[in-house]
């Protein structure tokens, strides 16, 4: 499988499933003044990122103003060479658990894109996982496609042998990565990589002192009404689900707003895992 250099603003050809971006040697990627703007206050966000629930705000709010992307998916490589501790972060109605799951077991477009991305000096790869792919049949793609997402960059960090660290893949509409926005992702994925870390990291101290105050926090309803948040469902779908009205599950979200003190309901389901009151 070869990667063959990708001009600005040009789609991966047809025939190479895997495109690496390169400069054009016009300054094409250089950054204008709202890209510079972009860049630090994501940068500046990055760092403030110490829990789950403030990395989906982050990377589900600010970060797209400067990679737009459907779904990012992250990987965190384990002992064993293609074992991976996977998270996946997104506001679209997924099944993101289910998701997560599949890439862990994919064996075809994952280990490629990893393959790929080691091969050619460790750049940022662009991928078309389409209907004409030759990845298209495999489990991770059609779940893609399903998304509407079959347009990936992917990007990694590695450790000081080299090996692979970490492994990031921005999932966009169809058609719509390119060069410019694999440039973006290099420059992002360090500090990506940096703030992701931070919310695996156990701190036991804040752990003791948080229990007692997130115990009953939520009622068993309000619970149930946030794990449906989670799965993308809307009040109407919400209602359905739970035998109550459109109206009702309204209340109970605008309740649960206010006990998490968050401003929408993308920002409680971050909260409500990072505190954690819920179990997905």
């Amino acid at each position: 499988m070869t990667i063959e250099p990708l001009a600005l603003q040009e789609a991966p050809p047809a025939a190479a499933p895997f495109a690496m971006p390169a400069d054009d040697g016009t300054g094409g990627t250089r950054l204008d003044p709202l890209e510079q703007e972009a860049l630090l206050i994501n940068l500046e966000a990055a760092l403030r990122v110490h829990a789950r629930h403030q990395f989906f705000n982050w990377t589900q709010g600010a970060l797209q103003s400067l990679i737009t992307h459907e779904l990012l998916v992250c990987a965190l490589r384990n002992a064993e060479p293609m074992s991976f501790f996977v998270e996946s972060f997104s506001t679209m109605s997924l099944d993101l658990p289910r998701l997560n799951e599949i890439y862990r077991q994919d064996v075809a477009l994952v280990p490629h894109l990893i393959k790929s991305w080691e091969k050619n000096r460790r750049r940022p790869l662009i991928c078309e996982v389409g209907n004409e792919s030759p990845f298209a049949s495999s489990a991770l793609a059609r779940e893609l496609n399903r998304a509407g997402a079959s347009s990936l960059v992917a990007h990694g960090t590695y450790d000081a042998a080299g090996k692979l660290n970490s492994f990031f893949i921005f999932a966009c509409r169809q058609g719509t990565a390119a060069s410019r926005q694999a440039y973006l992702i290099e420059l992002a994925v360090p500090f990506l990589h940096a703030a992701w870390v931070r919310t695996q990291l156990s701190w036991t101290a804040d752990d003791a002192s948080v229990k007692p105050l997130v115990a009953g926090l939520l009622t068993t309803r309000e619970l149930e009404i946030v794990k449906w948040l989670y799965y993308g469902k809307s009040n109407i779908e919400i209602g359905m689900i739970l035998a109550i009205s459109p109206l009702t599950v309204k209340n109970h979200v605008q309740k649960i707003l206010r006990k998490l003190n968050v401003l929408n309901r993308t920002q409680a389901v971050g909260k409500a895992l990072t505190l954690p009151i819920l179990n997905i």
